[in-house]
């Protein structure tokens, strides 16, 4: 096969722009549809496409920008009603998320057999191994948790 070298970019020989091609087009869950169109329309819709992709992507950043502002601001605004205005006109949902410790003391019963001759007691691992946090509320999320200080009482 040859190619033509142009600009640093190598065409193929059997390259057409015009050549018909038969592709499946997914919109959503629905049935998926069948058009045919030219190679060459198709590369300006995927240039569209890309394009329009960067402009989202450009226009996301700064609807990030302006909620971090509104955020930062709405507590001391005295036009508190104007920035929800523009909240809601850029679908930003007004929330502020705070980072947290919390500490928990538990206190509970740990059984096992004395008579089994292998069990060595390692209570801080058994505590340890059988113990988590969770939140019942979906406003709180846990992302670590740490066992300390196991002791018999």
């Amino acid at each position: 096969m040859e190619t033509t070298e142009t600009s640093a970019v190598t065409i193929p020989d059997t390259y057409n722009p015009n050549l018909l091609v038969t592709y499946k087009v997914i919109r959503g869950y629905s049935d998926a549809e069948y058009a045919t169109d030219k190679v060459a329309s198709l590369e300006w819709d995927l240039h569209n496409g890309r394009q329009s992709q960067k402009n989202v992507t450009t226009l996301q950043s700064k609807i990030n920008t302006v909620k971090d502002i509104i955020t930062e601001a709405y507590a001391d605004s005295d036009d508190q009603d104007t920035l929800r205005a523009i909240a809601e006109a850029l679908g930003i949902e007004l929330v502020r998320e705070v980072l947290f410790t919390a500490t928990l003391e538990v206190s509970g019963t740990y059984t096992y057999n004395i008579l089994d001759s292998d069990y060595e007691l390692d209570l801080d691992s058994e505590v340890t191994d059988a113990l988590y946090a969770d939140s019942n509320n979906g406003n709180i999320t846990i992302d670590d948790t740490e066992v300390c200080h196991v002791r018999e009482a």
